[in-house]
C-alpha cells in the first residue's frame, strides 16, 4: 500500500453516499444480549442478571439514527443545526470510511481476491487470506469512521462516563460501520439537549477508538495501513495509519505573535528560543527524526521560571510565532496547544485522559508541535501534597511518563515548555524532567528599561529619545555572550559557597575528573542534584556545542534547508558545529545548579514566612484574648 500522502477523490466518496444515507435512515443489526445491562431493580443501582446462559444467542435490533437524533426535540419538526450537523457528519463519515476501505483493498491483495471470489468461491489458502484481509478492511473502515467523528464533531462539554462500547462486527466493511452507527445510536439516545447530544457523540467516538485499538492485535492483515497518510481536504480530515487522531480539526492558530526584538531582557531564554524554533524545522518527515536528536543538543522539554510580569507569556508568543512562520514557508502543519487548569476534571481519570490527549496531539509525528503547560505548579501537583486534587495527581503522572518514561521516544518534531512563577512548588521528579532551565527575569539593566518603555509607549508623541542607542542591548549575540559570562561564577549564595570551597581546595578545573569532583560537592550540598540533573547539564553542554547560528537564509525558502533530505540537513549542521570548552562546561553547570539552589531557597523562604506569620497570628490572638478577659467578655 502506498505509504505517501493518499488523497481520495470526491467521486470515490460520492459513490458511497446512497448506502451511507440508508445506514443513517434504517439498519438492522445483530447484537449480543449478554452485553445488555439487564432490568434495573427498584430502589437500587443494581441490575437483574438472568442465570440462564444466552451466550450463543444474538438478536436483531432496528436502528434508525435519524429518528433518534430528531427525538431530542420531539416538539419541533425541524432539526437544529447541531442535530443536522451530527447526521451530516455521520453520513459523510460513513461514505469516507467505505471509500478508505476501497483504498485498502486496492493496496493489498483483497481487490484481486474479491474478483476471484465473485467468479467462483475461493478455497484453501486463498480463502483464508481473503477472510483475513476482509476482516482487516472492516477494521480499517470502523477505525476511519470513529476517527472522522472524533475529529469532526465539535463539543466542549464534559464527556460522560456511561458511554458503552459498540458491539463490533468485523465480517465486512459495511458490517463494521453498521456496528459503529448502532453504537452511536445507543450513546445519544435520550440526550437532554444539543450540547448533550454532541458531547455524547464525541465521547462515543473516543470510546470506539479505544475499543478498536485494544482489538488491533487480533488483525494480522492491517500492517500495510500502519503508515498510510490519508487526507480529505474538503473536511480537513487527516488519518495517519492507526495513530490516535487529534481531538479537533486543525484551525488557524490565533495568537498575538511577538518578534525577538519585541522581547526585552531574558537574553539566554530568548536566544535558546530562537535556536529551538530553527531546530524544530530540521525535522525530517520521511525519516521521522531530527538530525539534532542524533547529533545531540535537541531540547525536548524545558522549564521557564520567574516572577509575575517578567515575560513568560511573551516568550511563548515569540516561540510560537517563529515556528508558525517557518512552517508557513515550508508548508508544514504546525500544532500548538496549551494545557491549563481548565483541563482538570472532577471525573476520576478524566484529567489524565485530557493530559494524554494533549501530549499525543503535540507528539504527532506528522506535524511540527509546540506544547506549553502554563502555571505548571497549579496544573500538576507534588505527589506528597495531600491537599491536591486527584486530577492534579493524574496530570503529574502522565507528564512524568511522557517526558522521560520507559516508552518516551524523542523524534525531534516537537518540544514542551513548562512555565511557572513558583517552580519550587512543582514536583521534584517532574521538574528534573525538564532538560533545560530558563530564568525568565525580564528587563534588568537601565538600557533594558529604556527599551521596554519606548517599545510599549508607541510612537504617538514627539518626546526625544535622549542619549541612548535604542535596542542595542537587545542584540541577541552580544547580550547572550554577556549573560553567559555572568555564569562563570554562581549567582546563588548556596552554590557560591560550594564553588569557593572547590576553588580553594582544587583550583580551577582542568580535567573531566575535576568537573566530577565539583559535581559531587554540589550533590553533597543539594541532594536533589541527582543523576538526571547531570544528564540535563550534559544535554545543555551538547546544545552549547551546537551553539551555531543556523543562517536565516536557510529558512527563507524551503528548498534551501527545510525540504532537503535528512542526510543533507545533518551534513549541513555538522559543518557548523564545534567542540565544547571548559568555560562552556562550567557555565552550564553553574546555570543549572543555580536553578536548583534558587528553587530550594524559595521553598525554604516560603516555609519560614509561613511559620513567622503563624507565630504573629498566635501572639495577636493571645493579646486579644487577654483584653477580652479583662473586659469580662471572654466566654461570655
Amino acid at each position: 500500500m502506498d505509504t505517501g500522502l493518499t488523497t481520495i477523490s470526491e467521486a470515490a466518496i460520492e459513490k458511497h453516499r446512497a448506502i451511507a444515507q440508508s445506514f443513517i435512515t434504517r439498519i438492522v443489526v445483530l447484537e449480543d444480549p449478554a452485553r445488555e445491562s439487564g432490568t434495573a431493580l427498584a430502589g437500587t443501582n443494581r441490575r437483574f442478571v438472568s442465570t440462564v446462559s444466552v451466550g450463543s444467542v444474538r438478536r436483531t435490533r432496528e436502528v434508525e439514527l435519524t429518528k433518534t437524533v430528531a427525538a431530542i426535540h420531539p416538539d419541533d419538526q425541524l432539526m437544529t443545526i447541531a442535530q443536522h450537523t451530527l447526521l451530516y457528519r455521520a453520513r459523510r463519515g460513513l461514505a469516507i470510511a467505505l471509500a478508505i476501505s476501497d483504498v485498502f483493498a486496492e493496496g493489498s491483495d483483497l481487490e484481486s481476491l474479491q474478483a476471484k471470489n465473485a467468479r467462483a468461491p475461493l478455497e484453501g489458502d486463498e480463502a483464508a487470506t481473503f477472510k483475513k484481509l476482509l476482516s482487516a478492511s472492516a477494521y480499517v473502515s470502523a477505525f476511519s469512521l470513529a476517527s472522522y467523528l472524533f475529529q469532526l464533531v465539535d463539543s466542549d462539554g464534559e464527556a460522560p462516563n456511561d458511554i458503552p462500547e459498540p458491539d463490533f462486527l468485523f465480517d465486512t466493511p459495511q458490517d463494521a460501520v453498521k456496528s459503529i452507527v448502532a453504537g452511536l445510536d445507543k450513546a445519544i439516545a435520550g440526550s437532554k439537549d444539543d450540547t448533550d447530544l454532541t458531547t455524547r457523540a464525541r465521547a462515543f467516538a473516543r470510546v470506539a477508538i479505544d475499543g478498536l485499538l485494544a482489538r488491533k492485535g487480533r488483525f494480522d492483515g492491517i500492517g500495510p495501513f500502519e503508515n498510510a497518510h490519508i487526507r480529505i481536504d474538503v473536511d480537513d480530515f487527516t488519518l495517519d495509519g492507526f495513530d490516535v487522531a487529534p481531538g479537533k480539526r486543525s484551525k488557524p492558530l490565533v495568537m498575538t505573535f511577538k518578534k525577538p526584538e519585541e522581547v526585552v531582557g531574558n537574553h539566554i531564554a530568548k536566544y535558546q528560543s530562537v535556536k529551538l524554533a530553527k531546530m524544530l524545522m530540521a525535522y525530517d518527515f520521511e525519516r521521522e527524526l531530527n538530525p539534532f536528536v542524533e547529533l545531540g543538543g535537541f531540547l525536548f522539554t524545558f522549564i521557564g521560571d520567574g516572577a509575575p510580569g517578567t515575560g513568560k507569556t511573551t516568550l511563548i508568543q515569540m516561540i510560537a510565532g517563529l515556528v508558525n512562520g517557518y512552517c508557513q514557508v515550508a508548508s508544514y502543519p504546525f500544532a500548538y496547544e496549551n494545557f491549563g487548569v481548565d483541563q482538570i476534571s472532577s471525573y476520576q481519570g478524566k484529567s489524565g485522559q485530557n493530559c494524554r490527549q494533549f501530549i499525543n496531539n503535540v507528539l504527532n509525528p506528522r506535524v511540527i508541535g509546540f506544547g506549553t503547560i502554563d502555571d505548571i505548579d497549579q496544573v500538576a501537583a507534588r505527589r506528597s501534597d495531600d491537599r491536591a486534587s486527584a486530577g492534579q495527581q493524574e496530570i503529574t503522572g502522565v507528564l512524568m511518563d511522557a517526558f522521560a518514561g520507559a516508552g518516551t521516544v524523542v523524534r525531534g518534531n516537537c518540544s514542551f515548555g513548562m512555565f511557572s512563577n513558583y517552580p519550587e512548588n512543582v514536583d521534584d521528579a517532574l521538574r528534573q524532567r525538564a532538560g533545560a532551565r530558563w530564568l525568565v527575569d525580564g528587563p534588568q539593566t537601565r538600557d533594558d528599561y529604556i527599551d521596554i518603555f519606548v517599545l510599549l509607549a508607541g510612537k504617538n508623541h514627539e518626546i526625544p529619545l535622549g542619549k541612548h542607542e535604542l535596542y542595542a542591548a537587545q542584540e541577541i549575540q552580544r547580550a547572550v555572550e554577556e549573560a553567559y559570562e555572568e555564569h562563570e561564577k554562581p549567582q546563588e549564595d548556596g552554590l557560591m559557597k560550594v564553588y569557593e570551597r572547590y576553588m580553594k581546595e582544587n583550583g580551577a578545573p582542568k580535567t573531566l575528573a575535576d568537573i566530577g569532583t565539583y559535581l559531587h560537592m554540589i550533590k553533597d550540598a543539594e541532594p536533589r542534584f541527582t543523576g538526571r540533573a547531570i544528564k540535563n547539564v550534559t544535554d545543555a553542554i551538547k546544545m552549547r556545542a551546537m551553539d551555531i547560528e543556523l543562517p536565516d537564509e536557510w529558512f527563507e525558502k524551503p528548498e534551501a534547508f527545510m525540504h532537503k533530505s535528512y542526510d543533507d540537513k545533518k551534513a549541513m549542521i555538522e559543518e557548523l558545529r564545534g567542540p565544547f570548552s571548559m568555560d562552556m562546561v562550567l557555565q552550564e553547570i553553574n546555570r543549572y545548579a543555580d536553578s536548583e539552589f534558587r528553587y530550594s531557597d524559595k521553598s525554604d523562604d516560603a516555609a519560614v514566612e509561613k511559620l513567622l506569620r503563624d507565630a504573629r497570628l498566635r501572639e495577636r490572638a493571645a493579646r486579644e484574648m487577654e483584653e477580652m478577659k479583662k473586659k469580662g467578655i471572654w466566654n461570655a
